[in-house]
Protein backbone atom coordinates (compact mmCIF):
# COMPACT_ATOMS: atom_id res chain seq x y z
CA UNK A 1 0.00 0.00 0.00
CA UNK A 2 1.41 3.39 -0.75
CA UNK A 3 2.36 5.59 2.09
CA UNK A 4 4.09 8.83 3.38
CA UNK A 5 7.98 8.77 4.15
CA UNK A 6 9.10 11.26 6.48
CA UNK A 7 12.12 12.51 4.90
CA UNK A 8 12.69 15.92 2.66
CA UNK A 9 13.92 15.48 -0.86
CA UNK A 10 17.55 17.06 -0.46
CA UNK A 11 17.26 21.20 0.30
CA UNK A 12 20.34 22.06 -1.76
CA UNK A 13 18.28 20.46 -5.13
CA UNK A 14 15.20 21.45 -4.27
CA UNK A 15 16.41 25.08 -3.39
CA UNK A 16 17.03 25.84 -7.39
CA UNK A 17 13.98 24.44 -8.50
CA UNK A 18 11.10 25.51 -10.45
CA UNK A 19 8.05 26.16 -8.30
CA UNK A 20 4.53 27.27 -8.78
CA UNK A 21 0.88 26.81 -7.99
CA UNK A 22 -2.08 25.57 -10.00
CA UNK A 23 -5.51 26.13 -9.58
CA UNK A 24 -8.22 24.83 -11.98
CA UNK A 25 -11.57 26.91 -12.64
CA UNK A 26 -14.31 26.82 -15.30
CA UNK A 27 -14.75 29.41 -17.62
CA UNK A 28 -18.05 29.66 -19.95
CA UNK A 29 -17.95 33.15 -22.17
CA UNK A 30 -21.72 34.06 -22.48
CA UNK A 31 -23.18 35.38 -25.64
CA UNK A 32 -23.31 39.19 -24.18
CA UNK A 33 -19.93 38.98 -23.58
CA UNK A 34 -20.42 38.35 -20.17
CA UNK A 35 -18.71 35.09 -18.54
CA UNK A 36 -19.33 32.80 -15.52
CA UNK A 37 -16.56 31.19 -13.52
CA UNK A 38 -16.61 28.07 -11.71
CA UNK A 39 -13.96 27.27 -8.99
CA UNK A 40 -13.41 23.66 -9.56
CA UNK A 41 -10.56 22.92 -7.24
CA UNK A 42 -11.16 24.73 -3.24
CA UNK A 43 -7.43 24.40 -3.32
CA UNK A 44 -4.29 25.62 -4.82
CA UNK A 45 -1.70 22.52 -5.92
CA UNK A 46 2.27 23.08 -5.84
CA UNK A 47 4.16 21.84 -8.52
CA UNK A 48 7.80 21.76 -8.85
CA UNK A 49 10.61 20.42 -11.19
CA UNK A 50 13.88 19.42 -9.44
CA UNK A 51 15.91 19.06 -12.58
CA UNK A 52 17.28 22.46 -12.39
CA UNK A 53 18.64 22.14 -8.80
CA UNK A 54 21.08 19.25 -9.95
CA UNK A 55 24.69 20.59 -10.63
CA UNK A 56 26.49 17.98 -9.99
CA UNK A 57 27.29 14.28 -10.66
CA UNK A 58 26.62 13.43 -6.97
CA UNK A 59 23.11 15.69 -6.84
CA UNK A 60 22.20 12.93 -9.78
CA UNK A 61 22.99 9.77 -7.85
CA UNK A 62 21.46 11.60 -4.74
CA UNK A 63 17.94 12.16 -6.98
CA UNK A 64 18.55 8.35 -8.10
CA UNK A 65 18.76 6.79 -4.64
CA UNK A 66 16.06 9.45 -3.29
CA UNK A 67 13.67 8.13 -6.24
CA UNK A 68 14.53 4.30 -5.86
CA UNK A 69 13.34 4.62 -2.08
CA UNK A 70 10.09 6.07 -2.78
CA UNK A 71 9.40 3.63 -5.26
CA UNK A 72 9.17 6.64 -8.08
CA UNK A 73 5.40 7.79 -7.59
CA UNK A 74 4.34 5.19 -5.57
CA UNK A 75 5.51 7.39 -1.86
CA UNK A 76 5.10 10.63 -0.53
CA UNK A 77 7.76 12.61 0.61
CA UNK A 78 8.61 16.07 2.48
CA UNK A 79 9.52 19.17 0.47
CA UNK A 80 10.95 22.68 1.55
CA UNK A 81 9.08 25.18 -0.75
CA UNK A 82 12.10 27.72 -1.21
CA UNK A 83 9.13 30.70 -1.62
CA UNK A 84 6.83 29.80 1.33
CA UNK A 85 8.05 28.17 4.18
CA UNK A 86 7.36 30.16 7.23
CA UNK A 87 3.80 31.12 9.01
CA UNK A 88 6.03 34.72 8.99
CA UNK A 89 6.89 37.20 6.00
CA UNK A 90 9.83 37.20 4.17
CA UNK A 91 12.63 37.53 6.07
CA UNK A 92 11.07 37.72 9.53
CA UNK A 93 11.35 34.87 12.13
CA UNK A 94 8.41 32.62 12.73
CA UNK A 95 6.81 34.13 16.58
CA UNK A 96 3.70 32.66 17.98
CA UNK A 97 1.54 35.42 16.83
CA UNK A 98 2.15 34.67 13.19
CA UNK A 99 -1.38 32.84 12.31
CA UNK A 100 -4.77 32.36 14.26
CA UNK A 101 -5.06 28.39 14.33
CA UNK A 102 -8.89 28.73 16.51
CA UNK A 103 -10.83 29.70 19.44
CA UNK A 104 -10.84 27.55 22.88
CA UNK A 105 -14.45 26.63 24.05
CA UNK A 106 -13.72 25.06 27.16
CA UNK A 107 -13.10 21.84 25.82
CA UNK A 108 -11.38 21.10 22.60
CA UNK A 109 -7.79 20.81 23.41
CA UNK A 110 -6.55 19.89 19.98
CA UNK A 111 -6.47 22.56 16.93
CA UNK A 112 -4.88 22.24 13.12
CA UNK A 113 -2.01 24.70 12.36
CA UNK A 114 -3.18 26.45 9.52
CA UNK A 115 -1.68 29.50 7.62
CA UNK A 116 -3.72 32.98 6.32
CA UNK A 117 -3.45 33.90 2.52
CA UNK A 118 -4.80 37.22 1.69
CA UNK A 119 -6.45 39.77 3.72
CA UNK A 120 -9.85 40.09 5.51
CA UNK A 121 -11.99 39.67 1.66
CA UNK A 122 -12.25 35.90 1.03
CA UNK A 123 -8.85 34.60 2.48
CA UNK A 124 -7.75 31.14 1.44
CA UNK A 125 -6.86 29.65 5.08
CA UNK A 126 -4.10 26.30 3.66
CA UNK A 127 -3.77 23.40 6.52
CA UNK A 128 -0.21 22.90 7.58
CA UNK A 129 0.32 18.90 7.91
CA UNK A 130 4.01 18.84 7.78
CA UNK A 131 5.66 21.54 10.59
CA UNK A 132 9.43 21.21 11.12
CA UNK A 133 10.15 19.43 14.44
CA UNK A 134 11.70 22.23 16.60
CA UNK A 135 9.91 25.62 15.24
CA UNK A 136 6.65 25.46 16.47
CA UNK A 137 5.94 27.59 18.59
CA UNK A 138 2.21 28.32 20.09
CA UNK A 139 0.37 31.10 22.03
CA UNK A 140 -2.73 31.33 24.33
CA UNK A 141 -4.32 35.08 23.95
CA UNK A 142 -0.62 36.59 22.96
CA UNK A 143 1.13 34.37 25.47
CA UNK A 144 3.66 32.24 24.12
CA UNK A 145 3.53 28.69 25.83
CA UNK A 146 5.94 26.09 26.59
CA UNK A 147 6.06 22.81 23.92
CA UNK A 148 6.09 19.44 26.11
CA UNK A 149 4.30 20.81 29.62
CA UNK A 150 1.73 23.23 27.74
CA UNK A 151 1.69 21.72 24.80
CA UNK A 152 2.41 19.12 22.23
CA UNK A 153 2.81 19.11 18.47
CA UNK A 154 2.67 16.49 16.16
CA UNK A 155 4.79 16.87 13.24
CA UNK A 156 2.98 14.28 10.86
CA UNK A 157 -0.42 16.03 10.84
CA UNK A 158 0.45 19.34 12.08
CA UNK A 159 -2.19 18.90 15.36
CA UNK A 160 -1.16 21.10 18.36
CA UNK A 161 -2.70 19.32 21.53
CA UNK A 162 -2.81 21.34 24.71
CA UNK A 163 -2.61 19.56 28.34
CA UNK A 164 -5.44 21.92 29.31
CA UNK A 165 -8.52 22.77 27.02
CA UNK A 166 -7.91 26.73 26.26
CA UNK A 167 -10.70 28.90 27.97
CA UNK A 168 -13.70 29.71 25.93
CA UNK A 169 -12.84 32.62 23.90
CA UNK A 170 -8.93 32.26 24.55
CA UNK A 171 -7.39 33.24 21.38
CA UNK A 172 -5.01 30.30 20.01
CA UNK A 173 -1.96 31.25 17.66
CA UNK A 174 1.11 29.47 16.39
CA UNK A 175 3.72 30.31 14.25
CA UNK A 176 6.47 27.50 12.47
CA UNK A 177 8.20 26.44 9.58
CA UNK A 178 6.95 23.52 7.62
CA UNK A 179 7.16 21.42 4.61
CA UNK A 180 5.22 20.32 1.53
CA UNK A 181 3.52 16.70 1.14
CA UNK A 182 4.59 15.60 -2.06
CA UNK A 183 5.43 12.62 -4.36
CA UNK A 184 6.82 12.44 -7.59
CA UNK A 185 4.86 13.04 -10.46
CA UNK A 186 6.53 10.59 -12.97
CA UNK A 187 8.33 6.68 -12.71
CA UNK A 188 10.87 7.35 -15.13
CA UNK A 189 13.93 9.66 -14.78
CA UNK A 190 15.91 10.86 -17.63
CA UNK A 191 19.43 11.37 -17.39
CA UNK A 192 21.35 12.57 -19.88
CA UNK A 193 25.09 11.72 -19.29
CA UNK A 194 26.95 13.44 -21.69
CA UNK A 195 25.77 16.69 -20.83
CA UNK A 196 28.33 19.54 -19.32
CA UNK A 197 30.49 16.60 -18.70
CA UNK A 198 29.04 14.95 -15.61
CA UNK A 199 25.60 14.22 -16.94
CA UNK A 200 22.04 16.21 -16.42
CA UNK A 201 18.59 15.59 -15.55
CA UNK A 202 16.37 18.21 -16.75
CA UNK A 203 13.05 16.94 -15.59
CA UNK A 204 12.37 15.89 -12.12
CA UNK A 205 8.01 16.54 -11.86
CA UNK A 206 7.00 16.93 -8.25
CA UNK A 207 3.61 17.49 -6.95
CA UNK A 208 1.61 17.94 -4.04
CA UNK A 209 -0.61 15.33 -1.96
CA UNK A 210 -4.07 16.17 -1.13
CA UNK A 211 -5.81 14.37 1.19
Amino acid sequence: MAGFHEVRFPIAISRDSKAGVQRQTDVVALRSGAEERNALWALGRRKYNAGYGTKTLADLQAVVQFFEARRGRFHGFRWRDTLDYTSSPPGVNPSCLDQSIGTGNGSAKTFQLCKLYGDSFDPFVRTIAKPISGTVLVGLNGVQKTVGSDFTVDTTTGLVTFAAAPANGAVVTAGFQFDVPVRFDTDYLEVNLSALGYGEMPDIPIIEIRT
